[in-house]
């Protein structure tokens, strides 16, 4: 059994803001969901943006029960299935807005420790049924709820739960970030808006790297700092 609490969760306050802001801070927060005695971690390192008022969003489409959560204040946990798999949102401040958490990395801690790891690794194999590689284990939306054990069924709709399921602030620091536009929204949806973060130190990690070859600064993505200023 898994000792070590981890730190406290963050605040309801920290996810009532602007989506695009609570994109961008999310990234370095690291996601804790106890799963058996362990407490499996993640380190969120890449994001969306998504808004009530633009049509690659699930809000546009309308309320419904399903989509309650997204009408919900900042901090309910939205998730709904994605190619077959289950994909991970917070909503933000305003009906319609929320955050898409897009991919992770395994953060190994005095919370988390190997074994919470090797659990994580057990919940999402690779297509042989062998253990993932850790930098692929949680890169991609479906891949990292499947890591983490969260289900559609278990948490959509509903609040965190600070021994079950939450977000914590590490006091990870990072100076600058990537944005670019986001990931499979169809043509015609607003597919050109800058919504999609990423942690450039773990980029190559992401859900698709913005960094890699061919890839121009000023062009395909823009460096901003955490206040959403772009960079030189």
């Amino acid at each position: 059994m898994t000792r070590v609490a981890p730190g406290p969760a963050l605040p309801d306050s920290f996810f009532d803001r602007d989506a695009a802001t609570l994109a961008r801070d999310l990234l370095g927060k690291v996601i804790r969901r106890r799963w058996r005695g362990l407490w499996l971690s993640a380190r969120i390192i890449e994001t969306e943006a998504y808004y009530l008022d633009e049509r690659g969003s699930h809000a546009s489409l309308g309320y419904t029960h399903k989509r309650r959560a997204l009408f919900m204040d900042g901090g309910v946990i939205y998730m709904y299935y994605a190619r077959g798999g289950d994909s991970l949102n917070f909503s933000a401040h305003g009906p319609g807005n929320a955050v898409l958490i897009k991919s992770a990395h395994p953060w190994i801690d005095a919370v988390s420790d190997a074994r919470a790891l090797a659990c994580m690794q057990r919940l999402n194999p690779d297509a042989q049924g062998q253990p993932r590689a850790p930098a692929r284990l949680c890169a991609g939306q479906t891949l990292l709820c499947r890591a983490l054990g969260l289900k559609v069924p278990d948490w959509d709709g509903k609040k965190f739960d600070p021994q079950r399921f939450f977000v914590q602030d590490v006091g990870a620091d990072m100076p600058r970030l990537i944005c670019t536009t986001r990931l499979g929204i169809p043509a015609g949806r607003d597919e050109h808006l800058p919504y999609r973060f990423v942690d450039p130190a773990y980029a190559a990690f992401c859900t698709r790297n913005p960094l890699r070859r061919g890839q121009q600064a000023g062009r395909d993505y823009v460096w901003m700092d955490r206040d959403g200023a772009e960079l030189a």
